[in-house]
């Protein structure tokens, strides 16, 4: 699979994320105007708690969505052989005999799918484990978690 096969993956992932989040802002903010909504009495915040449920989607929602439109114009190159990990770079560890994969992606850490028979993970900036393994060679090993870089692609 090509780097760009996984951003395909990835921005199709990161579609349907988008999609459900999108329809739960909807629904919250719905409750949060409706009939349902109304105070009962000076006690009865159901309605203040449903607005402030759909003002975090609402903007988790839009975070998605510039996350989405960014992976969707995302070209990543394979590195050349013997290069230091750089942001988007593909990088293949091992921590104690298992193999992972980490993508380093402009935004939406945290997403996980198949690859090569291992779990492939994004890390953007904000993630530490990103700032660790930016200029890392082949045969580093990381101190938290003991990380050790096998490959860079």
């Amino acid at each position: 699979m090509t780097k760009q096969e996984i951003v395909n993956q990835l921005t199709e992932q990161l579609r349907q994320q988008f999609a459900t989040m999108s329809d739960a802002a909807k629904a919250a903010h719905e409750a949060s105007t409706g009939e349902a909504a109304k105070a009962e009495g000076k006690y009865d915040t159901r309605g203040l708690e449903a607005s402030y449920l759909a003002d975090a989607q609402a903007e988790q929602s839009q975070k998605l969505g510039r996350s989405l439109r960014i992976f969707e114009s995302l070209t990543l190159d394979d590195l050349p052989a013997g290069s230091s990990v750089d942001p988007g770079a593909l990088v293949e560890t091992e921590l104690d005999g298992d193999i992972s994969y980490f993508l380093l992606t402009p935004c939406a850490g945290g997403i996980n799918i198949p690859y090569e028979g291992s779990d492939l993970t994004t890390v953007s900036p904000e993630s530490p484990l990103y700032q660790n393994l930016l200029d890392c060679d082949i045969g580093d090993i990381l101190d938290s978690p003991e990380l050790m870089i096998l490959d860079i692609l």
